[in-house]
Parts: structure tokens; sequence; C-alpha cells
């Protein structure tokens, strides 16, 4: 490999990821498998109701930014292919969610958080931190982190309306593959993040759900 290739790639990388973050706070997002709420029984909303739905499912399509940002620093400093293309493939089912959560927020005749940008640097920078401390503690933090993402979504399945059909479908699948994510993260040797860092986690993802649901 040549001088030039050498400076080459990692530019080309470079350009890669920024596209990548591009779409994804742009809100361009496709789905590999069809949305669940799409054969859902769904009932009609008040407005009252929709406004409701629509702010959950708003949190809802934050959490998916900030995973798309937390797979793909993840992924870009795993030490292992291995590990790489565990981040990679959770990442592209996380995108199912992405894409399923933005299609429920325009059905409600909603959109998604205007501060996505922001999310989105947050959690790139947080997932490089914890792959740069190594595979176990990078695991470990995507155990921690869909622990908590799945307590979320069994709170959003007690707060949705019960006619909402669609968006209960939507949010039930997304616990189902977020409980499997962090099974898989434990099976390949997550270490157990310290309390300090498992409280302040918590603390971050209150600010971001409770300012996600209105804007």
């Amino acid at each position: 490999m040549d001088n030039l290739t050498r400076a080459i790639n990692p530019l080309d990388n470079l350009i890669a990821g920024f596209d990548r973050a591009l779409r994804v706070v742009g809100g361009v997002a496709k789905a590999s498998r069809p949305n669940p709420g799409a054969l859902a029984h769904d009932c009609e909303l008040n407005d009252q109701e929709a406004r409701h739905s629509a702010g959950l499912m708003r949190v809802n399509h934050v959490g998916e930014v900030c995973a798309q940002a937390l797979y793909d620093s993840q992924a870009r400093y795993a030490s292992s292919p291995a590990m790489r293309a565990q981040f990679v493939q959770a990442g592209r089912e996380e995108e199912d969610h992405l894409a399923w959560t933005a299609e429920r927020l325009a059905e409600l005749g909603s959109q998604p958080s205007l501060l996505n940008p922001l999310w989105y640097a947050g959690a790139y920078a947080l997932g490089t931190v914890a792959a740069r401390m190594g595979d176990p503690q990078s695991l470990g933090f995507v155990v921690e982190t869909e622990r908590q993402v799945e307590a979320h979504l069994n709170s959003h399945l007690d707060q949705l309306p019960p006619q909402d059909g669609k968006s209960r479908a939507i949010v039930e699948q997304m616990r189902v593959d977020e409980i499997e994510h962090g099974s898989k993260a434990q099976a390949m040797g997550a270490a157990e993040m310290p309390l300090p860092v498992r409280m302040a986690m918590r603390a971050m993802a209150k600010v971001m759900t409770t300012t996600a649901y209105y804007i």
C-alpha cells in the first residue's frame, strides 16, 4: 500500500461517517424489515392522545438516533472483527427502529426532535469513550444502555393510549430487539458498569427523554 492510499483511506472513512451522520439526523433511514405497525389494529385518537403518542414516539426516535451514533462509534473503535461485526449488525436493526418511529411520527402529524444533531453528537462522543476503554467496557456500556432502554419502552407501553395499536406494535418489537442486543453483548464478555457510571447514564437519559417529548 503506497502513501497516497494510506492517506485516502482515513479520508474515505471520515467522509462515510459524516454522510451517515447527516442521513441519521436528517431523518433518512430505510428499514430492512416490515413496519410492525402496518397491520396493527388502530383506532382514532383524539388531539390530546395523538400529541401524547407523538411525544413518546419522538422520545423513541431520539433514542434510535443515539443508537446509530453509539453503534457507529463503537464499531469504528472495536478491537476485533467479531466485535465490529456485532456492532454493525445491531446498528442495522436499530435503523429499522429509526425508520419505524419516523414513519409513525409522520402518521401522527408530528416531527422528530429539533435537537437531533445535539443528541447524535453527544451519543457518538459517549460511544467513542466507551470503545476506547476496551471491548469488555464497550460491551458493558451496551448492556446497561439496552437495560435502560428496555425499562423506558416498558413504561411507554403503559403510557400509550390503549387504542394506539400502531405505536404499541412498534414499541413492542423495539423492546424485543433491545433485549436481544443486550443479551448478545452480555454473552460476548461485557463488563459490569460501575454504579456511578450507571447513575450518570440514567441522569443523562432522563434529560434526553424529558426534553425530546416536547422538542
